[in-house]
């Protein structure tokens, strides 16, 4: 408020001293004339500020409560994507782009305005041509020899969910922002979850 109010004042004065040269030449039927230069400009700078309190344009934001469950006091709707046959990367978009919340129109880049994404079916999503033996995933604890390579044929056998994990993870942004949307995601290897209370929506694959 007090950098607004010092904005307000700034404007005002640098306003007025573009407005002095006006005083010489003010008009014979006087200061209180609408034919007043000087008096249309000095309303049209001073009544702004006092009547809608700030004549600047404000940016919307939405309003998310503290404990992250309601956006412009609605809350949080439930999707269910099911992978079984669908491509990986199709899949993965789609539910990066509802996380983030890019399906409505109060996306905001710096926010988390997006919604809760359940994914079932992760183990009979498919990849298209060779990468299911040809690709090369890998990771690295930061020592030495600490690097690991597998195929994703390897990681399905096993933990077939972090193959969509690992695909929405690279969609979202890497840093706070994207840790606290990735909470969101719910990938299930079979066709059941316990998400049902939440009553969520089936979304179609294009």
């Amino acid at each position: 408020m007090q950098n607004r109010g010092k904005k307000i004042g700034v404007y005002i004065t640098q306003s007025i001293r573009r407005l002095l040269p006006h005083l010489v030449k003010t008009s014979k039927k006087g200061f209180f004339s609408s034919n007043n230069v000087l008096t249309r400009s000095l309303f049209l700078i001073l009544f702004p500020p006092l009547y809608f309190k700030g004549f600047w344009m404000k940016t919307y934001l939405p309003k998310i409560d503290k404990l992250n469950r309601d956006v412009d006091e609605q809350p949080r709707k439930w999707h269910v994507i099911d992978a079984n046959g669908a491509v990986l990367g199709k899949v993965a978009t789609m539910a990066a782009n509802i996380l983030r919340g890019k399906n409505k129109p109060t996306f905001t880049p710096h926010l988390d305005t997006g919604d809760f994404v359940v994914i079932i079916n992760a183990e009979k999503v498919a990849l298209s041509g060779n990468k299911e033996s040809d690709k090369i995933m890998t990771t690295y604890s930061g020592w030495r020899g600490g690097q690991k390579s597998f195929s994703p044929a390897d990681v399905r056998a096993k933990h077939p969910e972090r193959l969509i994990e690992r695909a929405v993870k690279g969609m979202i942004p890497r840093n706070r922002l994207g840790r606290q949307i990735f909470k969101k995601l719910k990938v299930y290897a079979g066709g059941d979850h316990p998400h049902g209370a939440q009553a969520p929506v089936i979304c179609e694959i294009a």
